[in-house]
């Protein structure tokens, strides 16, 4: 049998007859089955994971810094700073809302342990997922914290304590529980009321980033306004400050569960209930 015709016939053995296209063997089947599914395990937990883990790095970065920064510049320009409590709040929470409107389409954007336990408690994340974002939201506010270690004096950053937060003088553990809840309860609103209720107004991360400037000028004299247990974590580890480190874990994540559960379950399913209800009766009719 020539080369030519054993080509030919080899040919018509992998491709069907007609318009129906080649027929894939075992391994080329397996081959694209691999590829669809490190495909899916990158879109459902890589991407996200890394976007949770550069987005808490970058707000870290800001509002750390920001505070260390103001504690650099207290003595050349008076005692305060020249940052001050509204440009730490500033940078804050535009940091914060300008890593939420980066990410929101990659991992929705939580930068912020607590906030993953709200979605958590509410089902709107698999346990799974949710565990690797609080992972990936701590090792990267930890990276922050250790590169503003480094980019610092020493005796700077000492100061300021990294950035970490740290109750104030005459506030409780107990109350700075409660701030922190509260505070973290009106975050949480806002996750809720312009990120995940479908009617929301697209306006990315700002609203949030709002809600975290305004907590941090009216808590951030007393508790430091974390509302984000990743937000204390890492500048506390990198700096070795665990001072009533749990007040930032309790207190969050309180406030959290609380709102979250409210919009869910008061706000949000009951609408849906009602929706699902005029539409079957329409379709009845």
């Amino acid at each position: 049998m020539s080369e030519e015709i054993r080509n030919e016939q080899a040919n018509r053995i992998v491709e069907s007859p007609g318009d129906t296209g080649p027929i894939m063997t075992p391994r080329q089947t397996q081959a694209i089955s691999a590829n669809q599914a490190r495909s899916e395990f990158s879109e459902q937990y890589v991407k996200p994971v890394v976007a949770e883990f550069i987005g808490t790095f970058g707000f870290v970065f800001i509002g750390a810094g920001s505070i260390i920064t103001n504690a650099l510049t207290r003595g050349a320009v008076g005692t305060r700073g020249a940052v001050g409590l509204v440009g730490i709040a500033l940078a804050t929470g535009l940091a914060l809302a300008i890593m939420i409107t980066i990410f929101a389409a990659t991992s929705g954007g939580h930068i912020n342990p607590a906030v993953t336990v709200g979605f958590l408690v509410t089902r709107r994340i698999a346990p799974l997922l949710g565990l690797l974002y609080i992972v990936a939201q701590l090792v990267g506010a930890t990276l922050a914290g250790l590169l503003l270690r480094v980019m610092y004096p020493q005796a700077v950053w000492q100061a300021a304590l990294l950035g970490t937060p740290n109750l104030a003088p005459g506030v409780s553990f107990g109350l700075g529980v409660l701030i922190e809840a509260v505070l973290t309860f009106f975050l949480l609103l806002a996750v809720f009321g312009t990120a995940v209720d479908p009617r929301a107004p697209k306006i990315g991360g700002f609203g949030i980033g709002l809600t975290v400037l305004v907590d941090i000028l009216v808590g951030g004299p007393l508790t430091g306004a974390s509302m984000n247990p990743a937000r204390t974590f890492g500048p506390a580890l990198a700096s070795g400050f665990w001072q009533n480190d749990l007040v930032y874990w309790i207190g969050p994540i309180i406030g959290a569960v609380i709102a979250a559960s409210i919009y869910e379950y008061v706000i949000l399913r009951p609408r849906r209930a009602g929706q699902e209800m005029a539409h079957s009766g329409v379709q009845k009719d």
